[in-house]
């Protein structure tokens, strides 16, 4: 059947040529539409809770709130994780499901309904919760600055409010605009502490007053003159001056005008943030992409956009300032580079082999018939251009071609036994179809269930496996189908006469008829070198990810707690000026008020310091990064990290238990052993530190006494400094905006104390009592934040490793630590980030491996209808074993998951020369051969085929393995393991596989003549 297919195409040609030329069309249209992203897209059913208490504290967040909403959320199915973060006044929960079990929208109506049972039992004072769903494309694509000289901060804050996110969230792929820096317009009444007291007014009857008449409002009907009328109630003062008049209602009969006890402004809210670029204060808005938006596609559309804002606002400026998809657009480029390349020289390559021209011709057309029509397959799967499908592509380039080499170069010979072209080709296709067909179904064995593994790094994997079998299946149809036909119609010059009796081939002739006289010694030496480059893989360092030069460097800062946003400013401005220094700096970009975790505190900024294109300096990021750090160390008093491109650090864990103080004795016995340590570098936790506070202890006898609840306290004490809550506070009309009237104490009284002791507060019997006389106010600290991991306290920790120690030995040396073994019961330690990520990926790589494996040898037994006779086929695999050892420690590389890939890779494609000489042997021993004499033939007529169509593969990946371009860095690790694999693995083939080939079918036929011939090698049936 095998060879009916391919003599069917060469009679009939023309329905070939036009199903490739279908398939070519909807590739190329495919791949005009294709999204252009970094990493695949990854659904994960995540949803988070967002919570709100003004100036409730962390401790108090966590009882009344974080912890009601995570029991409500645990028992729902499949939930995964739950992670809980509380700060000052705010508690997230994020909930993450099962993968591929829950669906995100079903997983976001569960949580709803979850929090919507709980919602009776959390505080009053809190504003409704927010659900959310969180998704993984949400990071923000570009980041755009705006100037004007015409408007302040207020207005142009406005301005990208109302204008830009309006024009922006409509395009196509755009999620959401977020805006960074700048202030919101408020109206801001600011009392004055002695006039209250002397009046016996309070903050919050102040606030109420105004909420009861701040309004307008509809309520009733009447019918006049026989219309019927709405009645409205309206009593908004229309001007800030207005407001200031506005009476207050005194004891008696008596009030007072506001103006009289406050000043009244229309200015910005007191910032919580702030966003710098090059130390210049700016307003900036950053957009988002939607699931499965091009970022590309994204970030050309909102730049024609804001062209089209400059030019109807001339009084606006626009400025990029951060741009995340540039690498992105490089690394597109570069793959798309590094595929033209490698195609070029695998064609090379067959060339200088054939040395005809036709031939090369008819093997080049393969590659475009089999990568074309992949765009449209991986377009019908919802797949994008990333950097693993376009990996993929670029490192199955010389394997594309392999089978058409191996046609092509077979009918050559036959065309060398004086047939005709057409004759030639039927007989050829005919007597290698089978080997054609197991080279490219055990590659797609090996691929298609990578393509369906499941989690979170299962889909790294499901692309780039899915790709690179898709491409595969339709190379194997161009070999059966349009090579053959090729080969008859085209291919009609005279054939080069040859030498078949080369040195070389002389050489290894007498080299392989030696190794078979020493079989055993033979195969005792693979299984040694075998031995030896499994323990010289073993000592290869592992990690998740290769570093990569993406031209930005990302620092956190952390100032100690307590620190005003002024006191973060000065440093990140101090920063940008020394950062600025450099010359490889093209600019500096901070943002204040919260942690890279999203950790909303004044201490805390990120600043992304972007780099020039890495061919236009002369040192690497990492260069730089280690430079700069060495000039930003005598900072003082500020904790400064470098983070990866990942944005975490090179070793990240967890401390986890139920009791919160074992988990911080535990956390800082690790912290202080690891200070210790020469292979840690800064250790640090971003949950350790506290901040200060001012506890009011209240009298609880006596205020019980007075009449005071110790909830009238708390509210006084927080509507005199911070304000009501924002949905709680009254609205100043402004034409179509609604701007937030906020009443508090002036800020000369916020920061005395005395003033805070006199506060009066109002008693239940309507006399108001002085906040001292119901309430100790002493000077205290208090935890920052809480971290909670699967409703258990968690404390991260997160350190860098020393030169040349990858995350993988970094955390074999953790375990070895005293403070570590000797963890308290109930506290565990768990990996994050990457350390957590690089332990799923040799995880999920031995589960791809066994089902490959499995696979394959199915396919195997399949085709050549023996059970022994594969497994000889399958020790090609370990052959491969030391070429990757010896390419990874001399090049210096680590395990990472683009090595893991690529040894799955080789597990496909190193097969392949075992199949060739096992196939053709079977047949020549069919026709009357000794197995020793078959086996020497097979191996003297298809060296050439192995060796070139080894050599095209090697040249199709060559490029990537230089890593050169934007993502140059990923691709090198996993070209150099395969390249190695496949040179060691074609050497060692071509020598131990005759010998293990004669060694498993004297043991097949000692077998058969036992069992019978279920068991028999195809060879003897």
């Amino acid at each position: 059947m095998n060879a009916n297919i391919s003599a069917w195409a060469i009679r009939n040609p023309l329905p070939s040529f036009l199903f490739f030329v279908v398939l070519t069309v909807a590739g190329l249209y495919s791949f005009s539409r294709l999204p252009v992203t970094y990493f695949p897209a990854i659904v994960t059913p995540l949803v988070r809770i967002t919570v709100e208490q003004s100036g409730a504290t962390p401790v108090e967040l966590e009882t009344e709130v974080t912890r009601p909403i995570e029991n409500a959320v645990a028992s729902l199915p499949a939930v995964k994780e739950l992670t809980s973060t509380v700060d000052q006044g705010r508690s997230v929960t994020t909930v993450e499901f099962e993968l591929g079990l829950v669906s995100p929208d079903r997983a976001m109506d569960d949580v709803r309904d979850a929090v919507a049972r709980v919602r009776g039992d959390l505080p009053d004072g809190i504003d409704e919760p927010v659900i959310e769903r969180l998704e993984e494309e949400a990071q923000s694509v570009v980041t755009y600055a705006v100037f004007s000289q015409d408007m302040t901060v207020s207005d142009l804050s406005w301005f990208v409010d109302d204008v830009v996110a309006r024009d922006l969230q409509g395009l196509r792929g755009v999620s959401r605009v977020e805006r960074i820096g700048g202030g919101d317009r408020e109206i801001r009444v600011e009392l004055d502490a002695d006039k209250l007291q002397a009046l016996a007014l309070t903050a919050g009857a102040v606030n109420e007053t105004i909420r009861q008449s701040q309004l307008e409002r509809s309520g009733g009907r009447q019918e006049i003159n026989g219309r019927e009328q709405v009645l409205t109630t309206a009593a908004s003062a229309e001007t800030v001056s207005s407001l200031a008049e506005r009476r207050l209602a005194l004891a008696g009969d008596s009030s007072v005008r506001l103006a009289d006890i406050a000043s009244v402004r229309d200015t910005i809210a007191e910032p919580r943030s702030f966003a710098t670029l090059n130390g210049e204060e700016i307003v900036s808005f950053a957009v988002s992409r939607s699931q499965g938006a091009s970022e590309v596609g994204v970030a050309e559309v909102v730049a024609v956009a804001v062209a089209e804002l400059a030019v109807k606002n001339p009084a606006v400026q626009f400025r990029l300032v951060d741009d995340n998809v540039s690498y992105t657009t490089g690394n597109y480029r570069s793959a798309m580079n590094t595929l033209l390349e490698g195609a070029a020289l695998s064609i090379v390559v067959v060339f200088l082999f054939l040395r005809d021209w036709r031939a090369t011709i008819v093997a080049a057309v393969a590659l475009p018939l089999s990568i074309i029509p992949t765009f449209f397959a991986i377009d019908l799967l919802g797949f994008s251009l990333n950097i693993l499908s376009l990996l993929a592509i670029t490192l199955v380039t010389g394997i594309l071609v392999d089978d058409a080499i191996v046609e092509i170069e077979n009918v050559v010979r036959h065309r060398n036994m004086g047939k005709s072209a057409y004759r030639a080709a039927l007989d050829a296709s005919d007597e290698i179809g089978l080997a054609v067909i197991a080279i490219s179904a055990t590659i797609i064995a090996v691929f298609a269930p990578v393509g369906l593994m499941s989690g979170i790094v299962g889909l790294y994997f499901r692309e780039f496996g899915l790709t690179v079998a898709i491409a595969v299946f339709f190379s194997l149809l161009v070999a059966r189908l349009i090579t053959p036909i090729l080969a008859a119609y085209f291919m009609t010059g005279h054939p080069r006469t040859e030498s078949r009796d080369g040195r070389l081939l002389r050489a290894y002739q007498s080299l392989l008829r030696m190794s078979l006289r020493w079989r055993w010694a033979t195969i005792a030496g693979a299984f040694g070198l075998f031995a030896l480059s499994v323990m010289s893989l073993a000592s290869v360092p592992t990690a998740f990810l290769p570093d990569e030069d993406m031209g930005r460097l990302t620092l956190t800062v952390e100032l100690p707690p307590g620190a005003t946003l002024e006191e973060t400013r000065a440093i990140t401005d101090e920063i940008a000026a020394r950062a600025s220094t450099f010359p490889e700096v093209e600019g500096v970009f901070a943002r204040a008020g919260a942690s890279m975790n999203g950790q909303q505190d004044l201490r805390y900024a990120v600043i992304l310091i972007d780099l020039v294109h890495k061919t236009k300096r002369d040192r690497s990021s990492f260069a730089v990064e280690a430079d700069m750090e060495n000039k930003l160390a005598s900072i003082a008093d500020v904790r400064l990290r470098f983070l990866n491109n990942r944005g975490g650090r090179d070793l990240s864990f967890a401390v986890l238990g139920s009791d919160g103080e074992a988990v911080q004795q535990a956390a800082d016995a690790i912290l202080n052993e690891m200070s210790g340590d020469p292979s840690f570098v800064k250790p640090a936790s971003d949950n350790v530190a506290t901040r200060p506070e001012l506890r009011m202890s209240v009298l609880t006898d006596k205020a019980a006494l007075l009449g005071v609840t110790p909830a009238v306290i708390a509210d006084t004490i927080r509507l005199s400094t911070i304000g009501d809550t924002d949905s709680r506070l009254a609205s100043f009309i402004d034409g179509s905006r609604q701007i937030p009237i906020r009443v508090v104490l002036s800020p000369d009284a916020r920061d005395r104390l005395p003033i805070l002791q006199m506060l009066s507060v109002p008693s239940d019997k309507g006399n108001h009592i002085p906040l001292s006389a119901v309430a100790d106010i002493g000077f205290d600290e208090t935890v920052a934040a809480i971290d909670r991991f699967d409703r258990q306290r968690r404390i991260e920790i997160g350190v860098d490793l020393k030169d040349g120690m990858t995350s993988g030995q970094g955390l074999d040396r953790l375990m070895q630590l005293e403070s570590v073994k000797a963890l308290p019961e109930g506290v565990r330690l768990q990996a994050t980030g990457d350390s957590d990520s690089e332990g799923d990926v040799f995880e999920s790589f031995f589960v791809a491996m066994g089902s490959g494996i499995m696979l394959v040898l199915i396919v195997l037994i399949l085709l050549f209808r023996s059970v022994l006779a594969p497994w000889t086929i399958l020790a090609s695999l370990p052959l491969s074993i030391g070429g990757v050892a010896a390419g990874l420690l001399f090049s210096g590389n680590a395990m990472s998951l683009p090595v893991v890939i690529g040894i799955l890779m080789l597990m496909g494609i190193v097969t392949k020369n075992a199949i060739m000489l096992l196939d053709f042997a079977i047949e020549r021993e069919a026709h009357g051969l000794s197995r020793t004499e078959a086996i020497v033939e097979a191996c003297l007529e298809r060296v050439r085929p192995i060796v070139m169509t080894t050599l095209a593969m090697v040249g199709g990946m060559a490029p990537s393995a230089f890593g050169l371009g934007d993502g140059g860095e990923f691709r090198a690790p996993m070209a150099i393991a395969v390249i190695g694999g496949l040179l060691v693995s074609t050497v060692l083939s071509l020598i131990v596989i005759p010998s293990l080939h004669l060694v498993m079918s004297g043991l097949g036929d000692r077998v058969s003549r036992t069992f019978g011939p279920m068991v028999r090698p195809a060879e003897t049936q």
